[in-house]
């Protein structure tokens, strides 16, 4: 019987482009949808092939559908990527399928929208900037809402992460976030920022948001 329930539990592909972003959104599910089946794809050549190639070409858009199509050669009832730069490519790639791929920082664009017209957007990964931004814009049109979103990109953030540094990656994050003015709410853009949460949260005034537990539950919504 216990494996029945395992197998009748939904499977959720989790596509990756760096592993700081792994344990926030598994952490996301386990507090938000523990029932759900996962499997991680790991793929950590994304962010450097597209910091040379400059911009996403549609060779890195048929390299997303494969991906999408390998969950689904796994038996994958949807597919979330956690890779913020790769919007453009993972939206292209989703309409050549028929389960959800959700983008990840789509469900936290929504809730910030519902929050105000001002958006701030603190970022340590430059190449996802623009395709972010181009995002949250459409997302706006579409819910009919006039918003403006400025972001501030910090590198060095992310390379203190990356060595393990994290007291050092939290407190960049922090500053940042507190020199941004005149915001209703406030996003970091990365699955990897979440430890930061706690410590930027004491620094504003406003609301934060990050993009693991509103992806879950957006995906939990619609396999509903």
């Amino acid at each position: 019987m216990g494996n029945n329930e395992i197998r009748q539990a939904p499977r959720i592909g989790l596509v990756h482009a760096v592993q700081l972003a792994m344990a926030p959104v598994q952490a996301a599910f386990r507090e938000c949808w523990p029932e759900a089946n996962l499997m991680n794809v790991l793929d950590d050549s994304l962010p450097g092939d597209l910091e040379a190639a400059g911009c996403i070409k549609p060779e890195m858009t048929a390299r997303f559908e494969s991906l999408i199509r390998y969950c689904m050669g796994q038996r994958a009832d949807a597919v979330l990527f956690t890779c913020s730069a790769f919007g453009p490519a993972i939206e292209a790639a989703a309409r050549t399928v028929n389960i959800p791929v959700l983008k990840p920082n789509e469900a936290t664009f929504e809730q910030a929208l519902s929050c105000g017209k001002r958006v701030g957007m603190i970022a340590t990964f430059q190449p996802a900037v623009a395709p972010m931004e181009a995002e949250f814009y459409a997302q706006a049109k579409a819910m009919g809402v006039e918003a403006t979103i400025q972001t501030h990109c910090f590198p060095e953030a992310l390379n203190a992460a990356k060595a393990g540094d994290y007291a050092c990656h939290n407190r960049i994050v922090a500053d940042a976030a507190a020199q941004l003015r005149d915001v209703d709410v406030l996003l970091l853009a990365h699955f990897s920022m979440v430890p930061a949460l706690d410590v930027v949260k004491q620094s504003v005034s406003v609301p934060v948001l990050t993009s693991p537990h509103a992806a879950v539950e957006k995906l939990r919504a619609c396999l509903a």
